[in-house]
């Protein structure tokens, strides 16, 4: 017999005999589950698991913020204020370098020279070949400001003049190569020529304008415009030349060397002789004749310049 059921049968004091305690099962309470007796739920625990808060001392029960490194940085005052501080120098240290960049390299001018289209670039190279055709040379202004080139074939443009001149150097790699005579440091040769002798006719012409002291409206840009012109020349003769040889190349060289000389004459002479025409000032004077003549100086060294650059590219 079992000795629970012995203990259960046996008379209380019998001796021998020993009471085993009873198995009554404690209902054990589960993970979540409130204490049925329990008035009210103890949240305290709850809080510091699914928070991670914590009481800060004296701190009428409120939990204690997390003061990480960069929050007391950002919440100093004196570092505000040094931010602010470091935000005034950069944008007033960007705005300097924007005026001494426009300065010395006018980043805005040269959105103008850009402005072209496929319009415009044909009616120009055709002005360039026949320039005889061509009537009205007076720039188009606008409220003293003048139009944009593709709405006037008169304005001078930067696109044309360096996409012939790289054309030139590539045309000029052509014809060394068809020759057995190319090599990279002669091609690179061929263009800081080219580079050097553009840069040595700028300089020339501007220090020539100053001491004949002609005020007028044509800028160093316009001065690269219209001077680059002649690549387109010069691109035609050689082509001419490789399909053709000399003969060729003499025709269409000659062609276009007029053509530039023509070009120039009368485009220069509205930029240089402006000053005189408004002023009412007879042509016949003494410094008329002077921009007159540095005209035509200009206009004849075109040529001279196309025929040096590209006639050893021809053989």
């Amino acid at each position: 017999m079992h000795p629970a059921g012995l203990a259960a049968a046996a008379p209380a004091g019998t001796p021998g005999l020993r009471k085993w305690p009873s198995k009554r099962r404690i209902p054990v309470s589960q993970p979540g589950m409130a204490d049925p007796h329990q008035l009210f739920d103890d949240t305290s625990s709850t809080q510091s698991r699914g928070y991670g808060a914590q009481r800060a001392p004296g701190g009428l029960g409120y939990p204690a913020a997390s003061a990480t490194p960069q929050a007391a940085f950002l919440a100093d005052p004196v570092s505000n204020m040094a931010m602010a501080y470091g935000s005034s120098l950069a944008a007033q240290g960007k705005e300097l370098v924007d005026k001494n960049i426009d300065r010395f390299i006018p980043v805005t001018k040269l959105k103008y020279y850009f402005a072209v289209d496929t319009m415009y670039v044909g009616r120009k190279l055709g002005l360039l070949f026949f320039p005889y055709l061509h009537q009205d040379w007076e720039v188009q202004y606008q409220q003293d400001t003048p139009v944009a080139p593709r709405f006037d074939v008169n304005a001078p443009d930067l696109y044309i003049p360096a996409m012939a001149f790289i054309t030139y150097v590539l045309v000029a790699g052509l014809a060394l190569g068809t020759q057995d005579r190319f090599s990279p440091d002669l091609l690179g040769l061929q263009a800081s020529s080219a580079l050097a002798w553009l840069t040595l006719e700028v300089v020339a012409i501007l220090l020539s304008l100053y001491l004949v002291t002609v005020n007028t409206d044509l800028t160093t840009i316009d001065l690269v415009a219209f001077l680059g012109y002649k690549y387109v020349g010069m691109i035609g003769g050689v082509l001419m030349g490789l399909l053709f040889g000399k003969i060729g190349y003499y025709l269409v060289l000659g062609w276009c060397c007029v053509a530039i000389f023509v070009f120039m004459i009368r485009t220069l002479r509205l930029k240089i002789l402006a000053e005189a025409a408004a002023e009412g000032v007879p042509v016949r004077g003494a410094r008329n004749q002077l921009r007159m003549y540095l005209t035509m100086a200009v206009a004849a060294a075109q040529p001279l310049l196309m025929y040096w650059l590209t006639f050893h590219l021809v053989r």
